[in-house]
């Protein structure tokens, strides 16, 4: 039961988040992945060790909505590397909600696709120069890694 109400609160928070993007008009990046799902999966971990990043946690998003019967290929994978990490939040502790950067994957309708926001969108409030070059650099790197899972 606390796992229910811990996914509950995540939920209406992220729902809250979501809520005040639309209202920044900030949109996702959402690429269709040439590969299938699990591919996408392996593919992606790779690319993320490829780019000087690492997989710092993981949620199987399916398999926790399978209890309440929905059933949904959807994965989410927060990302980064420690040493921009220390950075960032050298330079403002607060760019934890946004770092490390969450990608996430789902299928619908039989194919695979990687969708995520881009972290200089979320932090282009924040009136940090440090952090916003931070961001930045990781839209590029983001940028590159989702082309790659594209082809």
């Amino acid at each position: 039961m606390p796992a229910m109400l811990l996914f509950a609160g995540m939920l209406f928070g992220l729902m809250s988040f979501t809520t005040q993007l639309q209202a920044q008009n900030v949109k996702p990046v959402t690429v269709e992945s040439s590969k299938d799902y699990d591919g996408t999966i392996a593919a992606l971990k790779k690319a993320v060790s490829g780019g000087g990043m690492m997989v710092l946690a993981e949620i199987n998003q399916g398999k926790i909505l399978e209890m309440t019967g929905l059933k949904i290929n959807a994965h989410s994978f927060f990302i980064g590397n420690p040493n921009m990490g220390k950075k960032a939040f050298s330079a403002d502790p607060a760019v934890g909600v946004v770092i490390p950067v969450r990608v996430n994957l789902y299928e619908k309708d039989g194919k695979t696709y990687i969708n995520y926001f881009k972290p200089s969108d979320l932090l282009a409030g924040s009136g940090n120069e440090q952090t916003l070059m931070i961001a930045k650099m990781l839209d590029d790197k983001l940028g590159m890694m989702v082309k790659m899972l594209s082809k």
